[in-house]
């Protein structure tokens, strides 16, 4: 009966041991304000970080969707805690001039290998050998793309704000396209639609795009459309940015990285935070896939929630992981 018991304490011990109380969680008492931009697909990766929070006992506040700049400047503030999409190099600007480093935790590379640049139809590709942005300063093949009638290429671009379009302004008048090519932006989405509807109609297109975006998954690169190239590196801000591909390739962007990017301040009083934000790694291919879902009409905040907790539990080892060494890091310095 003695040893009956003993067995018992231990084998419930083995299973009580791993688990921290919510008393004991690092987060308990402490609130948490995730932003965003208004680019409802950034929702997915940032419900990751929310929920991994959450699991360390943080109040998590709802996602407030803002313009990229009142993001980096209500950080930097402390009136919000982190925001999970910032791209280097493309938000360098916002960064650094809400303090860059001073304001800011950004430690880890939460999306890597992230691609951004310029695509036409690959029928137009083949059939004009169009291969470069620059063959768009033939006022024969910019007129391919124009879709107003006023002769220049139209370009399917970039929001005010979003960082890329800075980039795409300056690509313009460094490869000599300022006048055979219009820089068309607005609602991204909205753009978008006219230009695939187009693409269905069988007529020329010619637009940017990023990825992960469901773009990709529509439009299939080497399929569908190609990736044109850019003669030179051109980065805006006289950023010495060298933008050629190890193959060799240019596309006038370097592979982007997406960080998470916390308040200074708070991640230095939040270790365990500070530490899963270091670690947290998501594949490009699955935010494209889940950005594909919300497109075909799965796009309700309760789709995404679903979407996000389907992840979690198809990669529970590696998110428990995530957990597990961020509560290790309670009581250490990062």
């Amino acid at each position: 009966m003695y040893k009956t018991v003993i067995w018992a304490v231990v084998a419930l011990s083995s299973l009580i041991s791993p688990q921290i109380s919510a008393t004991e969680l690092p987060g308990k008492g402490i609130s948490v304000q995730p932003v965003q931009s208004t680019i409802t697909e950034e929702t997915f990766q940032t419900l990751i970080v929310n929920k991994a929070l959450e699991k360390l006992g943080y109040d998590v506040k709802p996602i407030k969707e803002v313009d990229y700049n009142v993001a980096y400047s209500s950080i930097a503030s402390g009136d919000a805690t982190f925001i999970a999409v910032s791209w280097e190099p493309l938000h360098n600007n916002q960064y650094q001039a809400a303090g860059g480093d001073t304001k800011f935790y950004r430690v880890g590379n939460y999306v890597e290998n992230s691609a951004q640049g310029y695509l036409i139809d690959k029928k137009t590709a083949e059939k004009y050998n169009i291969t470069n942005i620059a063959q768009l300063k033939d006022p024969k093949i910019a007129k391919l793309f124009d879709t107003n009638g006023n002769g220049k290429a139209d370009l399917t671009g970039c929001n005010p704000g979003w960082g890329c379009e800075a980039a795409i302004n300056h690509h313009l008048k460094a490869y000599s396209l300022s006048n055979s090519v219009e820089h068309n932006q607005g609602n991204y989405a909205a753009m978008m639609a006219d230009t695939i509807a187009r693409y269905k109609e069988g007529k020329p297109i010619l637009y940017y795009t990023w990825t992960p975006y469901w773009i990709s998954d529509v439009l299939k690169p080497g399929k569908d459309v190609i990736w044109l190239q850019v003669p030179f590196s051109a980065m805006p801000n006289s950023e010495k940015i060298d933008t050629k591909l190890p193959n060799g390739a240019n596309y006038g962007f370097p592979p982007s990285i997406m960080h998470i990017a916390a308040n200074k301040k708070w991640a230095e009083d939040n270790p365990s935070a500070a530490k899963l934000f270091s670690i947290m790694k998501m594949p490009l291919a699955d935010i494209n896939a889940q950005n594909l879902r919300m497109h075909n009409g799965e796009a309700s905040q309760a789709d995404i929630e679903r979407h996000a907790n389907g992840w979690i539990k198809a990669h529970q080892k590696l998110f428990d992981g995530w957990v597990k060494t961020a509560i290790e890091a309670k009581n250490t310095n990062n």
